[in-house]
């Protein structure tokens, strides 16, 4: 059975007088003071299917995540530096003697902590921010970020491609395993209309490559179906080969369905002249959680809309991330109900971006029990409607300014910028990641202070 925390790790170093030291000292000291958030990370990590454990505990993933994301280190540099630093190992309980865990452990592991469970450990860090008298929530500042997928530039002919790419190597693959099936390559011929379309000069140009990249997607989508349905009927000749044969059919069952989507909407933007909307638009065959997000007229980016509630600590409160691209004023309320469920009571005061500003907004959030709520923008609202007074709107104006530097604290330093794990659950378990771990670091600055 894997344990949820090590009590007492092999001989270990003193940790450096160094100012990064104590910072990590001070979390440490954080969570050995509540050993239930390694039996929480040890719930997640138990249910993985990898016998990959290295012997490593519940807290130690924890604390390994914590060091990743806290430095945007990738798997291979968090592998090297926690074998490599005195103080990393020391954070970790990686005893002395004791050998530091594979790049394909740490990966395995931590990919394994759900968001449900990063969340209950935030819950937990503000209870015990509470206790500390760091935070209380009675004065929060609200505003949203974008955080992007880890996917390239999308366009129509770059989709296509990837289409073409995925089905032929399923195919392949397919084939390799014995599966009887024939198909003509166009994986060559799909590249080099791919790239002629992105150097194409007219549109009629454009038009004729884009039909001859439609046509061979059209033949390799067709070629899949059909080796599809061949590996159903098909008698594996191991155990393994069988079970490989199923992944094979399930990937194909995935991928054949957004093919159909972006030759769809290939058609409807090339060859028709339509707009498709947002809504309907396929910006990746490998992320396709992925919202298109337009932010101003010439800034769209593609990820989730994250929007963010800070406390007078700079801890951040709360994170809500949005399905598509809602307004910001539809959301305002919203997180007010999330802190009143988070706390048991409304704050006292709470400050917004312009974006959230509307007089509806005003009334809502005043009825929950809001004493002050300033927009930085007033958008005809007075200031007098917002705050008791002149000099308190002014403050709290000033007081929303520093959400900003919170959200660019967590995309400079904890990678909130791109979300480098698949699909959508990973990406919500990221995202959480990097909260907690941003957490934790203003937590023990208060503490050390």
């Amino acid at each position: 059975m894997r344990e949820t925390h090590r009590i007492q790790p092999t001989l270990t170093e003193p940790w450096l007088d160094l100012p990064h030291a104590k910072e990590l000292k001070a979390i440490s000291d954080l969570l050995d003071q509540h050993p239930i958030l390694g039996a929480l990370v040890a719930q997640d990590i138990s249910r993985g299917k990898s016998k990959r454990t290295g012997g490593l505990t519940g807290e130690q993933v924890l604390r390994m995540m914590i060091v990743k994301q806290m430095n945007t280190f990738s798997y291979d540099e968090l592998t090297f530096h926690v074998a490599d630093s005195r103080t990393y190992r020391a954070f970790c309980k990686i005893g002395l003697m004791d050998r530091a865990p594979k790049r394909s452990t740490l990966a395995e592991n931590i990919k394994l902590l759900n968001a449900s469970t990063l969340k209950e450990i935030h819950h937990i860090i503000l209870g015990a921010a509470g206790e500390a008298g760091v935070e209380r929530g009675r004065k929060v500042r609200i505003d949203s970020t974008v955080s992007e997928t880890n996917i390239h530039p999308p366009s129509d002919s770059w989709l296509l491609f990837d289409c073409i790419r995925v089905l032929t190597r399923l195919m392949d693959a397919l084939k390799k395993l014995g599966v009887p099936i024939e198909f003509s390559r166009r994986l060559r011929r799909a590249k080099r209309r791919w790239i002629a379309i992105s150097r194409a000069r007219s549109k009629r140009q454009r038009r004729k490559l884009y039909r001859n990249l439609v046509n061979a997607t059209e033949e390799v989508f067709a070629a899949a179906s059909t080796a599809a349905e061949i590996a159903r009927s098909h008698e594996a000749g191991s155990f393994e080969d069988a079970m490989r044969v199923q992944a094979l059919i399930g990937e194909l069952d995935h991928y054949l369905p957004l093919t159909v989507r972006v030759l769809d909407q290939t058609r409807r933007r090339v060859f028709d002249n339509e707009r498709v909307p947002a809504s309907e638009k396929l910006v990746s065959i490998f992320e396709e959680h992925t919202d298109i997000i337009v932010k101003a007229p010439r800034d769209t980016q593609f990820g989730h809309k994250v929007t963010l509630t800070g406390g007078a600590s700079s801890m951040v409160l709360d994170c809500m991330i949005s399905q598509g691209n809602p307004a910001d004023s539809s959301l305002a309320a919203t997180m007010i109900e999330r802190q009143i469920d988070i706390f048991g009571r409304p704050p006292l005061k709470a400050s917004f971006d312009g974006g959230y500003a509307s007089k509806d907004n005003l009334q809502s959030i005043k009825a929950m029990g809001v004493r002050d709520a300033v927009f930085h923008k007033k958008r005809g609202l007075d200031e007098l409607d917002m705050a008791k007074s002149h000099w308190v709107f002014k403050q709290m104006k000033n007081f929303r300014a520093g959400i900003e530097g919170c959200i660019s604290f967590l995309k400079r330093i904890f990678g909130l910028t791109r979300c480098t794990w698949r699909s959508a659950a990973s990406f919500e378990s990221y995202v959480w990641a990097s909260i907690v771990s941003f957490n934790l670091l203003v937590m023990a600055r208060h503490l050390i202070e």
